[in-house]
């Protein structure tokens, strides 16, 4: 550092693209992570023996839920309504799920 030429002061256009870079980022690492909690889940359903439909509707519904959540929370990062018709995506493991388990 020298004392002689400080730094500038940053640029707000900056720090804008850096702040919607960061939300991105975590928008996409979150979705991530719930989608693979999610389909992890869907999967353990599929194991559950068949005498165990409870079992296996609990688990679609915790996955369901978790997937929901997640959509909510990245809604939420991006500074959005999370009462969003993009919470219905939220079905996807529960409805996959089922067709899964019931075939």
């Amino acid at each position: 550092m020298d004392p002689n030429a400080p730094r500038k002061a940053p640029d707000p256009k900056d720090l804008e693209r850096l702040a919607r870079v960061q939300r991105r980022v975590v928008s996409v690492l979150a979705i991530t992570t719930v989608l693979h909690l999610s389909a992890g889940l869907v999967l353990a359903a599929g194991h559950v023996g068949e005498d165990r439909l409870d079992a296996q509707l609990t688990l679609l519904t915790i996955a369901t839920i978790f997937m929901a959540g997640g959509i909510g929370a990245t809604l939420v990062v991006n500074h959005r309504r999370w009462l969003s018709p993009w919470l219905l995506l939220g079905l996807i493991p529960g409805l996959v799920g089922l067709w899964w388990i019931v075939l």
